[in-house]
């Protein structure tokens, strides 16, 4: 199983981060280290004074495919869950200022907390209007709707699928919506998709 996220796939969160619009889906990897179970606390790294939460959308991949066409893409997906991508922005920003990958960054144990239930695709009666939230102590700091993304569901599969043979078990991380913002000890979060929680992390 490996983790795949995808950056930069609300207008919205590129602008709250004065980022570029990507022509192209922006790609990085999470190693299996990083996942975190529903209920699981996140203790908060020494190496960063500055973790932000960014609620996503996570596709689970139901066989395997490589060169997969955007019109066959969507049977690839088996089910939709719900993760956080966890980022220590003052690593990311140092490494964007020289150039350099993002791998401590976004891939640090316990980076990608990922919710225990994942529905089925079916459950969906349209998938490009979902829509999923992030609360922080009782309060919405994040709102997103997969019609708002630059890059859909199928692109992405079909995108990734031309650099690496898609498995089944594979998650996907589809990007974050505006409101991203630190998270401090004590701090309770609950990510939902619809009315549905789904997730609950603790921080400590």
């Amino acid at each position: 199983m490996r983790i795949f996220a995808i950056g930069r796939n609300y207008v919205e969160h590129i602008r709250e981060l004065n980022n570029e619009r990507p022509e192209e889906p922006v790609i990085f990897t999470k190693p299996d280290t990083a996942l975190l179970r529903n209920k699981q606390p996140f203790y908060y790294p020494g190496f960063s004074h500055d973790i932000h939460h960014e609620v996503e959308l996570v596709l689970r991949i139901g066989k395997n495919g490589k060169n997969i066409p955007d019109q066959h893409a969507l049977s690839y997906i088996e089910a939709i869950g719900i993760g956080i991508d966890f980022t220590a922005r003052d690593l990311q920003q140092k490494a964007k200022e020289k150039g350099l990958p993002w791998d401590i960054a976004k891939g640090f144990d316990g980076s990608a907390p990922v919710s225990d239930v994942f529905w089925p695709a079916a459950h969906f009666p349209d998938l490009s209007n979902i829509n999923f939230s992030l609360q922080v102590d009782g309060q919405t700091k994040q709102q997103g709707n997969t019609g708002l993304m630059i890059f859909s569901f199928a692109y992405i599969i079909s995108y990734l699928s031309g650099f690496f043979t898609l498995r089944q078990g594979d998650l996907i991380f589809t990007g974050t919506p505006k409101g991203v913002g630190p998270v401090i000890r004590g701090n309770v979060l609950h990510a939902f998709i619809e009315d549905e929680k789904l997730l609950e992390i603790e921080i400590r």
